[in-house]
């Protein structure tokens, strides 16, 4: 199974549960016990999750902007590339700078 499959099922999983708590006035039979706390909190459900998921978002980001490693080869590298090519579009004519 692949990840985004994993991902769809348990999304679909999830919402499904979630609807039927959320209607189980309607969905469910009467005689099953359904503790009055769950129609307090199955509405905020996806509040929360959304919360959730950007805390989790901005502490990744910010701890990847915390380990982030400099790249000093990359950085003479990149600046040798760009001096090569304004020499070269120099050779062509071109006016830079």
């Amino acid at each position: 199974m692949s990840k985004a499959t994993r991902t769809i099922a348990s999304t679909l999983l999830f919402a499904t549960v979630w609807l039927v708590l959320l209607f189980h006035a309607s969905v469910l039979p009467q005689d099953i016990p359904i503790p009055a706390w769950v129609d307090e909190i199955t509405p905020v459900v996806p509040l929360w999750l959304l919360v959730a998921f950007g805390a989790y978002s901005l502490g990744n980001l910010g701890w990847a902007l915390f380990t982030f490693r400099d790249c000093d080869d990359a950085h003479t590298s990149l600046i040798q590339e760009i001096s090569q090519a304004k020499s070269d579009l120099r050779k062509r004519g071109v006016s830079i700078d």
